[in-house]
């Protein structure tokens, strides 16, 4: 196996991955090793630059740039927000588009988002990240598409809730609850059991054996859809995701933008702290009374 195929994380446990022979990207332990600066942080959601200095000055560790119309991040908005903002900026482009990845690759994003909520580019087949020099992000709701998203070249997984920007945190709750329950069921499994549990999921062999050794995923794993208050981002550090995503829809609906999401990135980095959450909670609830879900998991004002 290559040399940039081999990965070493948390406390030197050694992950591997088999990557195509390619002269021009970063090996794939580099590209993991951008994705691990974020980990213990707030990826916040934006779609114009103002939105990008008010995330980077609340404490985002990384902003997300939304789709245009539900394609690509515009290359040329990326480039004004890398001109904003000294963070981190994440590009997304559509499942299997390459094309636009190579776009958005080119355009100085930092990290490309090959992300579900977008259109569909094709659908049977998704980018083969290795064959770029910047780390890849992908969205799953279970264990086997994250381990399958990994084996593409994907070095942070996000677990997808609700798609529909409602606050509704259920659906992204037992996404997350399901995969660490898969990874708790692996640990307890003799050695010779995890052949059939690795074709069950449809997931290579040897990443479920080192998710097994590992006790988690092997890469960074982040949460994403419906977190709009602090004790929603602090409920998913406590399942045991590294970080979380915040939707673009934090910034509607009210005065004062910064309190929220400085709010949501204090509760990330102290999640484990009541008396913290206690005072980040304090007063939020009013930036979100307006903010509620009907029977058609719809966003009204109330």
């Amino acid at each position: 196996m290559a040399d940039d195929g081999v990965v070493v994380l948390y406390d030197g446990t050694i992950i591997t991955t088999d990557q195509p022979t390619n002269p021009n990207p970063n090996p794939y332990s580099i590209k993991v090793g951008l994705t691990q600066i974020l980990r213990g942080g707030a990826i916040v959601e934006i779609s114009d630059p103002t939105q990008a200095k008010i995330a980077e000055n609340a404490g985002a560790c990384c902003i997300s740039i939304v789709g245009d119309h539900g394609r690509m991040s515009n290359p040329s908005l990326i480039k004004q927000i890398k001109r904003t903002v000294s963070i981190p900026v994440i590009g997304k482009s559509r499942v299997g588009h390459f094309v636009e990845a190579q776009i958005i690759e080119s355009s100085g994003s930092d990290y490309i988002d090959e992300n579900e909520v977008l259109l569909i580019a094709d659908e049977d087949n998704f980018i083969n990240k290795h064959n770029f020099r910047v780390p890849f992000i992908c969205g799953t709701r279970n264990l086997g598409g994250a381990l399958r998203r990994i084996r593409e070249g994907a070095a942070m997984i996000r677990t997808q809730g609700d798609l529909s920007g409602s606050g509704n945190i259920a659906e992204t709750v037992g996404n997350v609850r399901k995969i660490m329950g898969h990874v708790r069921m692996l640990n307890n499994m003799d050695d010779d059991e995890v052949f059939t549990f690795a074709k069950n999921i449809g997931a290579p062999y040897d990443l479920v054996a080192q998710t097994k050794q590992m006790g988690r995923l092997p890469v960074v794993h982040f949460a994403s859809g419906g977190i709009v208050t602090p004790a929603d981002a602090a409920l998913m550090m406590q399942l045991g995701c590294d970080g979380v995503f915040i939707g673009v829809e934090v910034f509607d609906g009210v005065s004062d933008p910064f309190k929220r999401v400085r709010a949501i990135v204090e509760a990330v980095r102290n999640y484990n702290d009541p008396a913290v959450l206690v005072d980040v909670c304090t007063g939020f609830s009013d930036a979100m009374a307006r903010l509620n879900v009907d029977d058609d998991n719809r966003v009204v004002e109330v």
